[in-house]
């Protein structure tokens, strides 16, 4: 594909995903106390998004890392191993973090009554 058809396609997801809201709505008037509830929700969603992606983005750059001290110095697989698996763990736990706080505020919404 090439860059122009990805942002094409990017441009189109997000004007979908934009203009689908609106469509959503109910016929009679919102509260003015459910409008916080909302964007709490939309707001843990783009959290949990960004978490995930530079999330991964922290995973890749490790392993990468891992790799290449590994073809520097083979003897010291077991400490770059080590190091490698803890750097994962903390990586993965703030992501499991942000999930654990969206789906509080998707379920539990503590900002409405």
């Amino acid at each position: 594909m090439s860059t122009r058809s990805i942002l094409t396609l990017t441009a189109a997801v997000l004007a979908f995903g934009a203009v689908s809201p609106a469509y959503a709505q109910g016929v009679e008037a919102e509260a003015a106390g459910n409008v916080i509830g909302q964007w709490s929700i939309i707001t843990a969603g783009f959290a949990l998004g960004i978490a995930a992606a530079f999330g991964a983005l922290g995973q890749g750059k490790a392993i990468a890392s891992a790799v290449e001290a590994i073809a520097r110095n083979p003897s010291a697989v077991g400490d770059i191993r080590f190091s490698l698996i803890l750097g994962l763990v903390l990586i993965e736990s703030l992501v499991i973090y942000v999930l654990l706080i969206s789906l509080i505020l998707f379920f539990g919404n503590p900002f409405t009554a």
